[in-house]
């Protein structure tokens, strides 16, 4: 078979691909010479052209079914996340042309970040793991750029140096995990990994393999105690926070999702993302409570939901990790670029007074009335809960987080409080029905770790009503937390002494 049969076998794959390529052209279109006017439209242009070519992916995995070929692949899922990407890639295009408007350095951001978005689309592509841990790195090497836009500043060189010793670890141990795989398996192909016989024990190779791709995703995430990073790097502009927050750091639960039969079958590699997961999720949670800056709160936030996605991952609950992979990469993008806005809304409901007291009694209604909601609409959509008792772990922390929804309703709107938490109940297990017939089938094995978070988000619970009671034994956790345990100061103390940041 000559090229142009390839081509023409594969021409759903060869249309994705022009996504990245078109922007890998513009980004090497925006030299130091070119005019940064022209540069910002070119931007614009290009990341247009690259959200159409996902939209025509889409529609032609719809209708053709997926394509596999020995280093790309295009499914649902690539198609999914890709349409994702760029579509938050224009939307940030877009508003950069206002913001970054008579910078000095307005054409050097518009090349990084089109490379920026380049690696992140090949990673989507992929399939095979070297391709995929090289567009990982080029992503990360490209974002490292974007976050020193204001190089003078002191903090943000300090945070991308952090950010820089950690990413390359955790490429380290992605290289590692390639090695691994190959000296077993004798190919790198995705395809052919994720085919391995099920029910079976993996070879240890294999499974030291899996482990450090947890690990190098566990790193890249951000995820306790390696987090510091993430919550420092906002002397970037706007649209670098929307793009990393929205974009770059989920990549690492996309490497899980495209891997998922074989993190499933490798105990330790779950049980590292159930426990980090889990942590860190509670852990920021209750940080982010303490903190008054809005940006500093979305970072710990995305911290927080990356943990949740991980633990969804260590689960084995893929589909709902893909749901909120999409959900939270938009309500970041809107969060940040939208940042004047939310600190308006913030302060309006600061100033407005409590419309209903928050007691004891509320709570433990809210709390019990979530739960019958969630098992109701779980009854609903037929869950199993003797073979998805995580899934019901997960409806359970979802009641819970409707507790203020519930607690807070006023007698006239008890009725709106009540139905709107049905609501949301119905339709996030019926996204998980939709997600894992059309977009994850085949994978989904049942985890015994659900023990874990519901453990975790319990405790949770608890100490967050026994704050909005105003228990005095709280007020003596408020500088701990407010200090985010103090893990990320003895993180960079090792980090520094092995490579201490660069100071012009």
């Amino acid at each position: 078979m000559n090229t142009t049969d390839i081509l023409r076998a594969d021409w759903p794959i060869t249309l994705a691909l022009a996504a990245p390529f078109i922007t890998a052209l513009a980004a090497l279109a925006c030299r130091p010479t070119v005019a940064a006017v022209r540069c910002s439209r070119l931007s614009l242009a290009a990341t247009a052209a690259a959200l159409t070519v996902a939209l025509l992916a889409m529609a032609t995995v719809l209708v053709a079914g997926p394509r596999s070929a020995p280093w790309l692949r295009l499914d649902t899922l690539g198609a999914t996340v890709l349409l994702l990407v760029a579509f938050i890639g224009w939307v940030i295009a877009r508003f950069s042309r206002g913001y970054l408007q008579g910078e000095a350095d307005e054409t050097r951001y518009a090349r990084w970040l089109l490379a920026t978005l380049t690696g992140a689309m090949l990673v989507l592509l992929a399939n095979h793991l070297l391709l995929l841990t090289v567009a990982w790195w080029g992503t990360s090497f490209a974002l490292q750029k974007l976050l020193l836009f204001y190089p003078q500043r002191a903090a943000a060189r300090v945070a991308a140096h952090k950010k820089l010793l950690l990413s390359r670890t955790a490429d380290a141990c992605m290289l590692a995990a390639c090695a691994l795989l190959f000296a077993h398996a004798g190919t790198l192909h995705i395809d052919a990994l994720t085919s391995l016989p099920k029910g079976e024990s993996l070879p240890l190779v294999v499974q030291g393999a899996v482990i450090l791709v947890a690990f190098t995703v566990v790193l890249k995430c951000a995820q306790l105690p390696f987090h510091g990073w993430l919550i420092q790097v906002m002397e970037a502009p706007t649209p670098v926070s929307a793009l990393l927050h929205a974009g770059v750091v989920n990549l690492g639960g996309f490497v899980l999702l495209r891997l998922a039969p074989l993190v499933e079958q490798v105990a330790a590699a779950q049980v590292l993302l159930v426990v980090a997961g889990t942590t860190t999720a509670v852990v920021a949670a209750l940080v982010m409570t303490t903190r008054i800056s809005i940006k500093v709160s979305l970072a710990w936030s995305t911290c927080a939901q990356m943990g949740f996605m991980l633990m969804q991952c260590g689960l084995g609950l893929w589909e709902m990790a893909l749901l909120h992979l999409v959900a939270h990469s938009l309500y970041k993008a809107h969060a940040f670029l939208g940042a004047g806005g939310t600190v308006r809304e913030t302060m309006v409901g600061k100033l407005a007074e409590p419309v209903v007291p928050v007691t004891l009694a509320r709570s433990l209604l809210g709390a019990v009335g979530g739960l019958l909601l969630v098992a109701g609409a779980a009854l609903a959509w037929q869950v199993d809960a003797a073979r998805q008792p995580a899934l019901w772990v997960l409806g359970a922390i979802l009641a819970l987080a409707l507790n203020p929804l519930l607690a807070g309703a006023t007698p006239r709107g008890w009725l709106r409080g009540w139905a709107s938490a049905f609501a949301l109940a119905w339709l996030y297990f019926g996204l998980h029905e939709l997600l894992a017939q059309w977009v994850l089938p085949g994978v989904g094995a049942t985890s015994t770790l659900w023990w874990i978070p519901a453990i975790g988000f319990a405790a949770l619970f608890a100490l967050q009503t026994e704050i909005r009671l105003q228990a005095p034994w709280t007020r003596r956790l408020y500088a701990l937390f407010y200090g985010g345990l103090f893990l990320d100061e003895r993180v960079s103390r090792l980090l520094f002494r092995i490579s201490p940041p660069h100071h012009p």
